[in-house]
């Protein structure tokens, strides 16, 4: 069977097709398009009908590839993290917008590593720190950094309790960011698409979907500056929700952006007049 042949006869969509083509035989785009005619050899075929089985039954291509684009990178994903998506970068520029010169930001449930290598990345004068509860997404993270050239400094621990953490941390960080598990327990998406694939830990509290938001805004307040910004991603039907826990914990300015679709995306908020 040549190339042209197995993207025409596969049930997968035609881009899929071609990235597991990529995956499976090391075949350049335009290899594809110059070389369609040439047979897959008989290892390849093998291993391409494969993965292609792998995606029939939903498995997400970000875990097949073996990765996913973000911020115009390539980050390596496995199933111990989450899959970097779009609607995140907006928080990466969030964070870059309220940094100071030299500032420091804390990624707390950092996953990948996408939103802490990034903003390492596009401001290299920061200092960044980055943690995760999950020993297995630090590896990955660790090592997006480490293949992107990213300084990051890495914890392990749940939220603001790390093994890096100390007295001197307190009222240090310009910016404490997070992408928390903000889906509530009942909801079907959960049982649908490629969350069904994805760690359930980073993606619900099994709760009412805003609990870690709580602990984060109650928390907060103590390794922050004066002024500094605490920015939270979260749900399109929570920003309300969001405001007021901000609100309560002392924070001002408080704004709810939106996503390209429109959707409630991120909230952040400043912390002023510590005590």
């Amino acid at each position: 069977m040549t190339l042209d042949d197995w993207i025409l006869q596969s049930p997968l969509p035609r881009i899929e097709a071609r990235m597991l083509l990529q995956k499976a035989g090391g075949y350049s785009r335009v290899q594809l398009i110059t070389q369609g005619a040439e047979a897959i050899p008989a290892d390849i075929f093998a291993w391409l009908d494969s993965l292609a089985e792998r995606r029939l039954n939903g498995e997400p291509m970000a875990y097949i590839m073996g990765g996913r684009e973000f911020y115009g990178r390539w980050f390596e994903v496995c199933p111990d993290v989450l899959i970097p998506r779009p609607e995140t970068e907006h928080l990466v520029e969030a964070v870059i917008e309220h940094l100071p010169k030299n500032g420091r930001v804390w990624d707390l449930g950092t996953g990948s590593g996408a939103v802490a290598v990034t903003v390492a990345l596009e401001r290299k004068d920061a200092e960044v720190r980055a943690s995760d509860i999950s020993r297995q997404a630090l590896v990955v993270a660790r090592r997006n950094a480490e293949n992107l050239g990213a300084a990051v400094e890495f914890a392990s621990g749940s939220w603001f309790d790390t093994d890096k953490t100390s007295s001197e941390d307190k009222y240090r960080f310009d910016v404490i960011v997070s992408n928390p598990p903000y889906i509530e327990a009942d909801d079907s998406h959960l049982n649908q698409g490629d969350l069904r694939f994805e760690p359930q830990t980073a993606l619900t509290d099994f709760a009412d979907g805003l609990t870690c938001i709580r602990e984060l805004a109650q928390r907060a307040p103590e390794f922050l500056k004066e002024g500094g910004w605490l920015l939270l991603e979260h749900g399109y039907n929570q920003g309300g929700a969001v405001r007021q826990i901000l609100s309560e914990n002392g924070f001002t300015e408080i704004e709810t952006r939106q996503d390209l679709a429109c959707l409630d995306r991120l909230t952040l908020g400043v912390r002023r007049h510590i005590e």
